[in-house]
């Protein structure tokens, strides 16, 4: 079974990829799980900047990384955002990001729906 297929938004690939090597195969693993179904092994809902975003949290050497995406359709998991937290909160450039690119996906899909 190949599961669901990742649709990496903005520059969350690239993102993902800047992460030491550590944190990147660990977020590798956790994606891979979740296309089959498997809930990721730290990660906390975040309705807050919309409906199904997850954060998957990520630790590597006193570093605090951070994968935020949307599983909650079928076909696709959306990846958001990919980056490096450097505080408790999370920084509001961060949720800016993620609150515009969840916009899209969800614009996209009405859009879709509508045709």
């Amino acid at each position: 079974m190949i599961g669901k297929i990742i649709d990496w938004r903005g520059s969350s690939l690239e993102d993902l990829k800047a992460f030491p090597e550590s944190a990147c195969a660990v977020a590798g693993k956790q994606l891979r799980n979740i296309q089959h179904g498997i809930e990721p092994n730290d990660f906390k809902p975040i309705n807050d900047w919309g409906a199904g975003i997850i954060e998957i949290r990520l630790d590597d050497n006193s570093k605090a990384y951070r994968v935020v995406y949307i599983a909650k359709f079928e076909e696709k998991i959306y990846v958001l955002h990919s980056f490096q937290k450097k505080s408790q909160r999370t920084s509001q450039k961060d949720v800016n990001i993620i609150k515009v690119r969840y916009k899209e996906v969800i614009h996209e899909r009405r859009t879709k729906n509508d045709r």
